[in-house]
């Protein structure tokens, strides 16, 4: 008897007849002989919904009674999802976030999972029953209900899964696996049978949306087994554990042989919500750059890319960074009001930023001169650039994006074969 986590995301929730055709899913994986945990999001739509009316309600709202607010949505379809499983003749029950309890930090609308106690949880599995449990939701040390920040029902499924200690985490969305790259961009992009944690906590840094960063570093980090499949298969689909999915994994569990371990890039992500400042004419001196980006980070502004030019006067240069697009408007807030010293700022947010991962970087040069030189070839223009050991982003113009996705990926030899 195997211990499963099953995460459905907002769209597979989206409707009665959906949490009817997931409550079947579940009742499949218990007429195997699995104990089975099932995590939900909120019906798809709904947490913006609920986000407007405590914008309405107040724009300078208590963000702890933000968190009672929005985190209705996935308490809603927990219970939906309880009853529909009823009605089919599986025993189950909701679990709320402070009834297990799943304990959080008190950072409200952005809490972060310290601990599980599954002693309830665990009596519950072994009696038969299926757990439901709302995903995004937790309990502060007062007592106050707490959520993760958005597609922090991820996490809350990967965190599950390793206090109980789960065979795997089966996270259903609306797509059937990781590709290698933007499906809608690039026709020809391959779906991967397995990702190593590294590679897929890069991919989902840079803009790949299948599953949210925070999860992926908890499930590396706890050695989670995590299956990402559709949610959108017929109701005869085989079992989960033999659909071709996408297995996110440790590198010890992916063979020599594998596919993965053979080819030098696994994927290339982009991401348009990006945009550059550039500080004209900053004090050439030390201390400077500390002045920039010392209250952006007591902001709580996340800084990517930086390039700090040579100086082209005496005395002064030029540095220009990225931040999130949202986070633009605080960013020339804090700026202007620190003090810098510099001459000039700018910003721009018709930017992308285009990256590959790999694991087999660690192992092979050249991977950035190739995306230098292809990217030189059709025109594209990289204005930024960063790395890791099995990373490479390039910052370009907005309007090249696809076109560079597209470029790479056939460099990269990444292009799926066209059947005859």
């Amino acid at each position: 008897m195997a211990r499963i986590v099953m995460k459905f995301g907002g769209t597979s929730m989206a409707g009665i007849e959906r949490i009817r055709s997931v409550a079947q899913r579940v009742k499949r994986e218990v007429a195997a002989g699995n104990q089975v945990a099932v995590v939900v999001s909120a019906m798809a739509g709904e947490t913006d919904r609920l986000v407007g009316f405590c914008r309405e309600a107040s724009p300078l709202y208590d963000p702890a009674e933000y968190d009672v607010v929005v985190a209705a949505g996935e308490q809603i379809t927990s219970g939906l999802l309880a009853i529909a499983l009823q009605a089919i003749g599986v025993p189950a029950r909701s679990w709320l976030g402070w009834q297990l309890p799943i304990a959080t930090s008190d950072a409200h609308s952005r809490a972060r999972i310290g601990e599980i106690d599954t002693a309830a949880l665990d009596a519950s599995l072994a009696a038969g029953h299926v757990a439901v449990i709302p995903g995004f939701q937790g309990v502060a040390p007062d007592g106050r209900v707490t959520t993760l920040g958005r597609g922090g029902s991820d996490t809350s499924a990967v965190a599950v899964a390793a206090a109980m200690k789960a065979e795997r985490c089966d996270i259903y969305t609306d797509v059937d696996g990781v590709y290698t790259t933007d499906p809608r961009i690039v026709p020809r992009a391959r779906k991967l049978g397995r990702v190593t944690y590294e590679e897929m906590l890069e991919l989902a840094s840079v803009g790949a949306k299948v599953l949210q960063t925070r999860s992926v570093g908890l499930a590396m980090k706890e050695k989670v087994r995590v299956q990402v499949l559709s949610s959108f298969t017929g109701d005869d689909a085989p079992m989960a554990d033999t659909l071709p999915g996408t297995m996110i994994v440790g590198e010890d569990e992916i063979g020599e042989n594998d596919t993965v371990e053979r080819q030098l890039i696994t994927g290339i992500a982009h991401d348009k919500n990006e945009a550059k400042i550039t500080l004209v004419s900053v004090p050439d001196r030390p201390g400077s750059v500390g002045s920039i980006f010392t209250p952006l980070a007591a902001a709580g502004i996340n800084v990517d890319m930086i390039v700090q030019n040579v100086a082209h006067s005496a005395g002064s240069t030029d540095v220009t960074f990225t931040v999130p697009a949202a986070d633009l408007p605080r960013s020339l807030d804090v700026l202007n009001g620190a003090d810098i010293g510099f001459e000039k700022l700018v910003h721009d947010t018709r930017v992308a930023k285009v990256s590959v991962v790999g694991v087999g970087m660690r192992s092979h040069a050249g991977v950035a001169a190739t995306m230098f030189e292809t990217l030189g070839a059709r025109g594209i223009n990289i204005q930024a650039i960063t790395t890791s050991e099995i990373k490479v982003s390039v910052l370009i113009e907005e309007d090249y994006t696809e076109l560079a996705v597209r470029v790479l990926h056939t460099a990269y030899g990444l292009d799926a074969e066209v059947a005859a």
